[in-house]
């Protein structure tokens, strides 16, 4: 009986010991991690969902920025992080089908917190405006003619543009050129500069569409945008091809219940801040809210989709 007591007493101590560190949280700056460059959409967005945490929290929630590896490196750097809640990250689509394709530092569904879902992508297939390419239509009857030559950039290996083309193209029955890229702001400078002849994206090309730089030819929602309301959809079309990869906030594995509760509640109420929804309408990107719990649930849901997907387009590896 003394021994229960006791370790009652030591449950209930460091519970009431947890919850105080979570009252105590956040007491300094949080640093959320961008893994892809400064200046695409990603980055915009998340900077302005920052903002708004940090005004809730009262605290600097500070947006740095590891691109590379298809977006990979934050959650790579998210292994070594101590699960205190001052370490975030974006983690990406890729997080879910990587692992299918290649060995990886991580596992997926174990060495994550997946605190809250909030937004996702509007992506899209663009060219120049002074391309021959004006439709879908004269995309696949070119690529017909010249197997393997027409080239696309992407935001890298195994993201979620690079695969959408690839099943759009499978489905199309053509082989095109895939040219991958740290990120947004990289694959329009090339796609402007005319070293590739397409770009598979979220909306960072929204504004040279606007301005008549770039046409876009297609969006792979499951729907069209009330943004571009004359561009249809890859499915519309034929295609069968869906995605927008929904993302927000995660964390390392093993975070204390009571913070995760702390984060998810300040990201939550970013949803309300006029200035993100600005930010999300800039990037034609919609309220995709999911909470810890449900998160979690996509995620290993996801997990096995992609699997089915990554299998299908004949991109598995091998061993």
């Amino acid at each position: 009986m003394k021994r229960r007591n006791l370790l009652t007493a030591a449950a209930a101590a460091s519970t009431l010991t947890g919850f105080a560190w979570a009252q105590s949280f956040p007491a300094r700056p949080i640093k959320y991690i961008c893994p892809w460059p400064a200046g695409g959409s990603t980055d915009v967005v998340m900077r302005s969902l920052a903002e708004s945490a940090g005004k809730i929290l009262g605290q600097q929630v500070v947006v740095e920025n590891k691109p590379g590896a298809g977006g990979m490196l934050g959650a790579i750097e998210m292994l070594n992080a101590r699960p205190d809640g001052y370490t975030l990250c974006q983690i990406p689509q890729g997080a879910f089908r990587i692992p299918h394709m290649q060995k990886v530092a991580f596992d997926t569904l174990r060495d994550f917190t997946w605190i809250a879902c909030l937004t996702g992508y509007t992506f899209g297939l663009v060219v120049q405006a002074e391309s021959p390419l004006k439709s879908i239509k004269d995309l696949v009857e070119y690529a017909k003619a010249n197997p393997g030559k027409l080239t696309y950039g992407s935001t890298g290996t195994g993201t979620s543009p690079h695969l959408a083309v690839e099943e759009f193209a499978q489905k199309a029955g053509i082989n095109l050129n895939h040219v991958p890229f740290k990120g947004n702001a990289e694959n329009m400078q090339a796609l402007l500069g005319g070293h590739v002849m397409a770009a598979s994206d979220a909306t960072g090309w929204g504004p040279h569409v606007d301005a008549g730089r770039l046409r876009l030819l297609a969006i792979y929602g499951s729907k069209r945008t009330k943004r571009w309301p004359n561009v249809p959809t890859l499915n519309e079309l034929g295609y069968e091809t869906v995605s927008d990869s929904p993302f927000g906030v995660c964390g390392p594995r093993n975070m204390d219940p009571a913070v995760v509760r702390v984060l998810h509640d300040a990201f939550r109420k970013t949803l309300d801040d006029p200035s993100v929804m600005a930010t999300f309408d800039k990037y034609d990107q919609t309220i995709i809210y999911k909470n810890t719990e449900d998160y979690t649930r996509f995620a290993r849901d996801s997990f096995m989709a992609e699997k089915a997907l990554i299998e299908r387009l004949g991109m598995a590896r091998k061993d």
